[in-house]
């Protein structure tokens, strides 16, 4: 089933948990490093030892305000934490420091594009800072479960949406836009395989044209967003048929199992009073003082599609190229230092967006690991332009060649990749060419002009790449005639 051929509509709203990139945990020294060998990320604070009191980093608050005002939210200058009581395995205190009654940001939006061309305005109703929970794991022991408590106290920023999703595009479109933001942000990485950027879905139905919000399911922890594109989509499909049947929805968490793209229960859903929350005594209330707002406001980049309208103006290229190198902020400061020496603007633009990217997702690595400079990558880009070298052998041979050294052009002739000037020794090859190819000549004699696109590669195959191939064809139709 699906929102356009049933009586129901699909009402959904995010809950999206960022886990900030501070060096360090929210509220102790511990790094925040992932990866690390099980239980070494932790210090009396991290345990919940008696006596171990916690101390707020100043830097989480402000990745937490760059966020906020990217979002378009109000940001709440005097905010508090709470506790928040539960009682889990991997949490060592038995409560979570977070925030309440008083969020750091709040009445936010962003406006994300479907794929007809359409805007959709999503609410942001909140963002709170947080800390994270250690991990339990249940498949180390087949007797035991083990918890590793490293991740407990990394910062996290919680971005709660209003509930104006309708449909798992739009979800989709959400989440890549946050995602975005986020890196460009420099607030976090955003990596979902690594837990960086974690989901939950609030999902409900009502009939078409209702104001009345149904019973909602919470669907935990999906950590891609194709995942929650299906979750969605299943779980809307499933609360149609038990409406359709006449049951009703009962309100509970639910478990996505991705293997099978189901939902399951995991628990009935808690209210607010479960968690008998109340502000935490051993931290002082946040005060964001004019000044320092301020400064994180002058500090802010330009956001992506501001980005993509300074490029356009600024380099001449269209908006979908602009684009695509706005939402990669590694991608725009490796443009932005290799512009100062290429010659034409626009080939850096298209080598980036074309055969270097095609490159570097093979290669499964971001631009920010790709072993060329951006000097190199400008000299390499000018010696096609400048037809001293073929972008085929400039991909395939002078590329991988650059690991250790600077000098391009040196590589280019120590590998004896340089462009033939000799037009003799081309014409020998076109003479060579068109004497096996005979046939193919007489057709393209008899008007069959598409056969020249033969004869311009096997001369280039004989000059084993070293040549011009407008050069090539032109003295190929210079030698037919």
């Amino acid at each position: 089933m699906s929102t356009s051929t049933t009586a129901f509509e699909l009402v959904s709203g995010l809950e999206i948990h960022v886990q900030l990139n501070t060096q360090s945990k929210i509220f102790s020294a511990d790094s925040a490093t992932f990866g690390a060998d099980p239980n070494t990320h932790i210090s009396p604070v991290s345990l919940a030892l008696p006596g171990a009191l916690p101390k707020l980093n100043k830097e989480v608050v402000e990745k937490a305000i760059r966020i906020g005002l990217a979002l378009n939210c109000k940001i709440n200058q005097h905010n508090f934490f709470d506790r928040k009581n539960y009682f889990y395995a991997d949490l060592p205190k038995g409560y979570q420091i977070t925030q309440d009654n008083s969020p750091i940001c709040g009445n936010g939006y962003l406006i994300v594009y479907l794929a007809n061309g359409q805007e959709k305005r999503i609410g942001i109703n909140r963002i709170h800072l947080e800390e994270d929970a250690g991990k339990s794991m249940h498949d180390q022991d087949p007797a035991f479960s083990y918890v590793d408590l490293n991740r407990a106290g990394v910062p996290l920023i919680e971005i709660v949406t209003e509930p104006d999703i309708r449909s798992a595009e739009e979800a989709s479109a959400l989440l890549t836009e946050i995602r975005q933001l986020v890196r460009h942000l420099n607030v976090s990485d955003g990596n979902m395989e690594e837990g960086s950027l974690r989901c939950d879905a609030n999902i409900s139905i009502r009939p078409k044209g209702s104001s009345d919000f149904g019973t909602r399911c919470e669907v935990k922890n999906l950590n891609s967003i194709r995942n929650v594109r299906r979750a969605m989509d299943f779980e809307f499909s499933r609360q149609v048929d038990v409406i359709s049947n006449g049951g009703e929805i009962v309100q509970s968490t639910l478990n996505f199992d991705a293997d099978q793209g189901t939902t399951s229960p995991m628990r009935s859903k808690e209210e607010a009073n479960d968690y008998r929350y109340f502000p935490d005594p051993d931290l002082q209330p946040i005060e964001i003082s004019d000044d320092w707002l301020a400064r994180i406001k002058s500090s802010m980049p330009l956001l992506p599609k501001d980005l993509t309208l300074k490029l356009v103006d600024d380099l001449g290229i269209s908006t979908v190229d602009a684009g695509i190198i706005a939402q990669d902020i590694d991608a725009y400061q490796y443009l932005l230092k290799a512009l100062p020496i290429v010659n034409n603007q626009k080939s850096l633009v298209n080598w980036l967006n074309g055969p270097i990217r095609a490159l570097l997702n093979e290669q499964g690595i971001s631009i920010a690991e790709f072993k060329l400079k951006p000097a190199q990558m400008a000299d390499l880009i000018n010696l096609v332009d400048d037809k001293k070298i073929s972008q085929q052998n400039a991909l395939q041979q002078l590329l991988p060649a650059l690991n250790t050294t600077d000098d391009v052009l040196g590589v280019a002739k120590q590998l004896n990749l340089l462009i033939v000037e000799d037009n003799d020794e081309i014409l020998q090859y076109i003479i060579e060419v068109l004497t096996k190819y005979e046939a193919q000549v007489q057709a393209y004699k008899g008007g069959k002009k598409g056969v020249l696109g033969l004869f311009v590669g096997e001369v280039m195959k004989l000059a084993k790449g070293k040549a011009d191939a407008k050069k090539i064809s032109d003295l190929i139709i210079e030698k037919l005639k």
